[in-house]
């Protein structure tokens, strides 16, 4: 039997406390949410193997070698901010030396692993640059340069989206016209990457080569709002992340 392309996906999920007045009384609720759970699906549907790592067990179970990270094909963060692999437990409570997680991610790409960086508001910089990606590891191995402060770009009138069909193997089996999205990180593009999708000069979809592996940026979401259901339940949807996924992998 053919081994299944394996995927490690970290991120999309959060959760969300809300507080509600009424009168004199008020009362405290905590949700969680996973945003990931379509997004797997349309992947397994797809035949790959998928591991998702919530953000707030990034610290427990991101690996912490070279080996175990080599367990996977590709490796996709989604809306996870850099802080969740940089202040680990040990580090902050222990003040013990750890891994640097990023560095390793790095190190991943560069022996032939895959890369990709969906965009979101804790990833690139994000909302008020929080996610804090610039000048961290994983910036110098991405296809684009990212800015200093907030980078989203909110487009609530929607951006449509085209490409060049079989201009590229992410663009297999793909039409020239997409659906709309809503947003973007605006990041640009280095001299070697190569630009898939583009709204103006601003990268939507970038590769390169970064040592034997490749990455991608990738910089709006895979899930709401970003990517509105007319993107989220497109025909093409599945086709485009079967075309990432593999070409990350270095199956085509």
């Amino acid at each position: 039997m053919q081994r299944k392309t394996t995927v490690l996906l970290v991120g999309e999920s959060c959760f969300a406390t809300m507080r509600e007045f009424k009168g004199l009384d008020c009362f405290t609720e905590t949700n969680y949410h996973e945003a990931a759970e379509s997004f797997i699906a349309k992947l397994t549907a797809r035949g790959y193997e998928v591991t998702h790592i919530p953000c707030h067990l990034v610290a427990r179970c991101y690996p912490r070698t070279l080996e175990e990270l080599q367990r996977y094909d590709a490796v996709l963060f989604s809306d996870v901010g850099s802080n969740s692999f940089l202040l680990l437990p040990e580090v902050v409570k222990g003040g013990s030396r750890a891994v640097n997680l990023l560095s390793l991610t790095r190190e991943y790409v560069e022996a032939g692993g895959g890369f990709c960086m969906i965009g979101g508001y804790m990833t690139y910089q994000g909302m008020e640059g929080k996610g804090k990606w610039k000048d961290s590891p994983l910036e110098e191995i991405l296809p684009v340069r990212l800015q200093y402060g907030d980078d989203r770009c909110e487009v609530p009138e929607g951006v449509d989206l085209t490409c060049v069909p079989d201009s590229h193997p992410v663009l297999r089996g793909l039409p020239a016209l997409w659906p709309y999205i809503l947003g973007y990180n605006k990041t640009q593009a280095r001299p070697e990457a190569q630009v898939l999708v583009h709204r103006g000069e601003d990268p939507i979809i970038a590769v390169r080569q970064w040592g034997k592996g490749r990455t991608m940026a990738y910089t709006t979401d895979c899930a709401p709002h970003w990517s509105p259901a007319a993107m989220c339940e497109w025909d093409g949807y599945p086709q485009l992340w079967d075309n990432i996924v593999s070409w990350l992998a270095g199956s085509n």
